[in-house]
């Protein structure tokens, strides 16, 4: 368990080229490139929590059958600060620091009236996302860094709070077919007005990158929505959006904005602040793109926690969206390090497994129905949303399949009404051992597993032309528990779930979180790629990000 989790990783700064068995299709052409933490310890100081390593970029070159890995840490002012002094020296969400390098992380002066906000780590170890012609690694933090794809080179800090007002933001954008990009924060400012802004980045005007303007200069305040609770808002990590909506989950998973002000000073963690409260309602906020308002029917559904929205879509009046869900919030409990051990498997074990579950949301309540009555006429589902008084809605989902994360579909049906899902298969540990393929028509599915393999987040690539949904590969990097086994990329026909390739690596390869496909962007491996611009060619190519 420590070979996964706790042992540092070394950077593989010049790129290896793969053992390559199989045969990789020929259209196949770009970069996998990928995010997670990978390092735990500095110095004598060790983090307490997997969710905190430092960032490790590593990427999957694919050209004309041929791969070549690389990896690099993200050069992150929470890296440079820990590594020059040979210590953990920026907190991090479950590990407080001793004494932190920021001086001024909270005001002399607190009350109700104007919130202590720390300044939170630039160490952005959880996704990538495509703006324009660039790609930044994110965090959940308002920092982003902006990433050269080819080399990995760290570039600029950008601080979202430069152009809209939020402390946190997901990881875990949408992009629409013009280029545009639809994120989620939340902002705790002073006066009590904590809030939820949904926000845009608009699709880049042609040139704008080498007149040195960004999109991000741009952005603009999409819609707001004010927390239920001021002084403890929601935890999220994701949302949805259909071509009309934007859905947003206000789950009873709550951060303590009064005990995060005075944690550096009580001796804990942020993480201490993050709470699951069982007997609150899980809020479902819908939001339409069209008048950038909340739409008036207030949902709600029982207490749920969910990290990962899988897609959503309008269907005869009726609003569909589909999550992987938790009865409570013991997840992130599971990977503090000291729990990361021989005994992991059988210590470990989730008190609820992860589980797809569809919702259907009526977009207009006849305010003749009967209270009590199903609202939902839907042959397709079992999904019910019962009216209550005063123009409410109690939805109960219709439960898919038990048992996976990391869900991923072809993006070309984000929003839009579809059949695959594509995840990592768990049961009651957290760990994926298994790859998945799972249709929502038939509730059937297929899967890939291997003895002593973990898989990462499985990512589906269309086949260029491809009209049918699962045409196209899965690619998902392994690592092994066996240290005799090499780490390597698997390719999988979407279709069949037949293994086509796989691409084998003699580096210390991380266990990553999230990332995305760049088609096209493979060039030479041993070239280096202008350092101040990622290439015109991955902007062209459509990205296949994680919804």
């Amino acid at each position: 368990m420590e070979i996964i989790f706790g042992r540092n990783k070394k950077e593989q700064l010049e790129p290896v080229r793969a053992r390559v068995t199989g045969k990789i299709p020929a259209w196949l052409q770009g970069i996998l490139l990928r995010n997670g933490p990978g390092m735990h310890t500095v110095g004598e100081t060790r983090y307490n929590h997997w969710f905190d390593g430092l960032a490790l970029l590593h990427s999957f070159t694919i050209r004309d059958g041929e791969v070549y890995y690389r990896s690099k840490y993200l050069r992150s002012d929470t890296y440079t600060a820990n590594i020059e002094a040979n210590r953990i020296v920026v907190s991090e969400f479950g590990t407080m620091a001793y004494p932190d390098p920021c001086k001024n992380i909270f005001s002399k002066a607190f009350s109700y009236l104007s919130h202590t906000i720390p300044d939170f780590t630039d160490n952005c170890l959880i996704n990538i996302m495509r703006c324009g012609e660039d790609f930044y690694a994110t965090t959940e933090t308002s920092y982003i860094r902006r990433i050269n794809p080819q080399t990995l080179e760290t570039l600029e800090k950008v601080d979202f709070r430069k152009y809209v007002a939020v402390n946190l933001a997901t990881s875990h954008p949408h992009y629409d077919a013009a280029g545009n990009v639809l994120n989620v924060g939340t902002s705790i400012v002073d006066k009590g007005k904590t809030k939820y802004v949904i926000f845009k980045i608009p699709a880049p005007v042609p040139g704008g990158r080498k007149e040195g303007r960004s999109p991000l200069k741009d952005t603009e305040v999409f819609c707001s929505i004010a927390a239920h609770s001021l002084l403890s808002p929601s935890y999220y990590h994701s949302f949805g959006v259909t071509e009309n909506y934007i859905i947003f989950l206000e789950q009873p998973f709550k951060l303590d904005i009064l005990k995060m002000a005075t944690a550096y000073i009580r001796g804990v963690s942020w993480a201490s602040c993050l709470a699951f409260h069982g007997e609150d309602k899980t809020h479902i906020h819908i939001i339409d793109r069209r008048t950038r308002k909340p739409v008036p029917t207030k949902y709600h559904t029982d207490p749920m926690v969910v990290f990962h929205h899988v897609n959503a879509y309008e269907e005869d009046g009726c609003l569909l969206f589909d999550v992987i869900t938790y009865e409570d919030g013991s997840l992130y409990q599971l990977f503090y390090l000291a729990n990361l051990n021989e005994d992991f498997k059988e210590n470990s074990r989730l008190t609820s497994t992860p589980t797809l579950k569809r919702f259907v949301l009526p977009l207009h309540v006849d305010k003749n129905a009967e209270v009590g009555s199903n609202l939902i006429k839907l042959s397709s589902t079992t999904a019910r949303a019962l009216k209550e008084k005063d123009d409410q809605v109690y939805c109960q989902p219709e439960l898919l399949y038990e048992g996976l994360e990391l869900p991923h579909i072809n993006y070309a049906h984000n929003g839009q009404p579809y059949r695959y899902v594509f995840a990592a298969a768990v049961q009651w540990s957290p760990i994926p051992t298994k790859i998945i393929k799972y249709d929502i028509l038939t509730k059937s599915f297929l899967m890939w597993r291997e003895e002593h393999c973990w898989p990462a987040e499985p990512l589906f690539v269309p086949t260029p032309g491809a009209k049918d949904e699962d045409d196209g590969i899965i690619l998902s990097a392994i690592v092994s528990t066996d240290p005799q086994k090499s780490p390597f990329l698997l390719v999988l026909d979407a279709r069949t779930f037949t293994e086509l390739a796989r691409a084998s690596v003699d580096v210390e390869m991380h266990l990553d979180f999230h990332g995305l496909f760049i088609p096209d962007a493979g060039r030479d491996p041993g070239k280096q790629a202008p350092s101040q611009e990622a290439p015109a060619r991955a902007a062209a190519g459509r990205a296949a990000p994680r919804t």
